[in-house]
């Protein structure tokens, strides 16, 4: 038996965060069910074995872990991978006590190759991964899915399709493609049980008539547009973006719209000011409903340069 510290890099910089860490769960399970003693990492303890996980690359190192820290997640670099005991294993929610829902991804991987996405170079072209059923906890019926293109895969649609014949609420977080959204699809969607969000990206101004199209699903299969939240890149072009924002906004006022201002510290990607502003103020804010951005500048006299 030995002891186990185990180091959510994200809960260091961001002590609000509520989101399970994956890999730490899986870790942990796997510890205990060998009869080591698991707890969170504390600078003044001893440990046997210190893990930690980073999700963000942009997110801060410690410079308490010791040297020999077991290092992984994206954070670190995206070459780094569980050994199957860990990865195959039912994750130790326990960890988490105010997790109230399970996590897991039926398919890993994805098909397209954006500029901006790391999951293919990490994960390779979609595949299946797991079954719903391996997902689920018994003491919760809810499910947070966090595959990158579960709409790609007919296995992740059969799995969905399975899905909507329980009493599981899900969610998709990562946001499903807009562009292969069709009548089959919608109605695999309209069966299921949302936790509270239906949700899709727009990331370029080609995906905005599947949107046009969608709308058109909706109205039939009696899908809520006012669960619709759509995720949006913000790149450096802010006035390709508003055009998105106010597109999206025109097709239907009751869409749910998130703006994330890019960054990938890896390729030297850092959000400026004016990409900021856009994402927390004039988007967050609401401003988008009632102006453009370029009136908005005006309005607050930004000059950013």
């Amino acid at each position: 038996m030995i002891k186990i510290g185990l180091h959510d890099a994200e809960m260091d910089s961001m002590p609000k965060k509520t989101f399970p860490n994956y890999a730490l769960m899986k870790i942990s399970a796997y510890h205990k069910s060998i009869g080591d003693n698991v707890e969170w990492w504390l600078p003044i303890n001893q440990y046997d074995k210190v893990y930690s996980s980073k999700v963000f690359d942009f997110t801060p190192e410690n410079d308490y872990l010791p040297p020999d820290t077991i290092k992984g997640g994206t954070g670190y670099g995206l070459y780094n991978e569980l050994p199957d005991e860990m990865e195959y294993i039912f994750p130790d929610y326990s960890i988490y006590p105010k997790c109230d829902y399970a996590i897991g991804f039926l398919t890993r991987g994805c098909p397209n190759n954006c500029l901006w996405c790391y999951v293919p170079k990490k994960e390779g072209n979609i595949k299946p991964y797991n079954k719903w059923q391996n997902i689920v906890r018994t003491d919760s019926d809810k499910l947070v899915l966090m595959d990158n293109n579960i709409l790609a895969s007919d296995y992740g649609l059969a799995q969905l399709e399975e899905l909507g014949t329980t009493n599981y609420k899900i969610d998709l977080n990562q946001g499903m493609d807009i562009r292969l959204v069709n009548d089959d699809i919608c109605k695999i969607l309209a069966k299921l049980k949302w936790i509270k969000y239906i949700r899709f990206s727009c990331d370029t101004k080609a995906q905005i008539p599947y949107f046009e199209r969608f709308i058109y699903f909706c109205k039939k299969y009696k899908l809520p547009q006012s669960k619709v939240f759509i995720y949006t890149l913000i790149q450096k072009d802010l006035y390709e973006a508003d055009y998105r924002i106010h597109k999206l906004h025109k097709i239907c006022k009751s869409f749910n719209i998130y703006a994330q201002a890019e960054r990938n510290d890896e390729k030297g990607i850092i959000p400026d000011k004016d990409q900021l502003e856009f994402a927390q103020r004039y988007i967050y804010g609401r401003s988008y409903k009632k102006e453009d951005w370029e009136s908005y500048r005006k309005r607050h006299k930004l000059d950013f340069t």
